[in-house]
């Protein structure tokens, strides 16, 4: 499966402009499992830039990143001080059996074969090891407020998102494909971070159909010009809070503790 983030141009998107969803989604799950924090060993399975290996920092005594396109990992190290990275797929972690306590992955299943990645979860868990999958939408509607909606919308349009690129996951579709794990708990959440609006059009800049617009053709300097043009009027000048809805599912193994 094709992956969209696998550019330089990505990287150092993914590194600078994305919002800070990650950690509080992180807070969420470990408070509603009363997780024993740190884990000696959390792995971020396609952590990309390092934005979600970051999430995972004073959760595990040692975090390590796992990234199929290698590129991505370039800045990895100033994202997320501390942690190691390894350029690996998820059907193929490169990490010894039993050896983590908990195996993260940020919106990165639905671009590789499950069929091959549960197996290599369920060996390089411990057997009371923790599986957190976890996602979130594009923010696209202010908490107070319209216009942001309309704006994403007219975005999408102008700029279509590319077409099955990604497997659709939610807690429900994971507990019926995890083979060898058990959905011990799954959320759904709203959150909302407060962004201004320079931030947002750099956050635009590194979604997928944003990077299928350039894979075809077309100037990264028109595509940001149209958002901060368009943007003005319905964002104004001030910081505003946008809302990002998603889901966590925690699995772990079958049997397990």
């Amino acid at each position: 499966m094709a992956n969209p983030f696998a550019t330089e141009a990505m990287a150092a998107g993914y590194a600078r402009r994305r919002p800070p969803v990650h950690r509080r989604v992180m807070e969420l799950a470990a408070r509603a499992r009363g997780w024993r924090l740190p884990f000696r060993r959390a792995v971020d399975v396609g952590c990309g830039a390092g934005v979600s290996t970051k999430a995972l920092a004073g959760m595990a005594e040692e975090v390590i990143g796992v990234e199929p396109a290698a590129g991505m990992l370039r800045g990895s190290g100033a994202v997320a001080p501390g942690a190691w990275f390894v350029a690996g797929a998820a059907e193929r972690l490169p990490l010894a059996g039993g050896s983590c306590e908990l195996m993260t992955a940020a919106g990165s299943l639905n671009y590789v074969d499950l069929e091959a990645f549960f197996p290599e979860a369920l060996r390089v868990l411990t057997p009371e090891g923790t599986l957190l999958v976890y996602d979130f939408s594009p923010g696209r509607r202010f908490r107070e407020g319209g216009g942001l909606q309309e704006w994403f919308e007219e975005f999408q349009r102008r700029y279509p998102p590319p077409v099955a690129e990604a497997r659709a996951l939610d807690p429900e579709i994971l507990g019926g494909l995890a083979a060898g794990f058990e959905l011990e708990a799954a959320e759904r959440f709203e959150l909302g971070v407060t962004l201004s609006r320079d931030f947002y059009v750099g956050y635009m800049m590194t979604e997928t159909n944003v990077a299928a617009a350039m894979r075809a053709g077309a100037a990264e300097a028109e595509i940001e010009g149209w958002c901060r043009e368009t943007l003005d009027p319905v964002w104004g000048e001030r910081e505003r809070e946008v809302v990002f809805t998603g889901y966590w599912a925690c699995l772990k193994l079958a049997g397990g503790c």
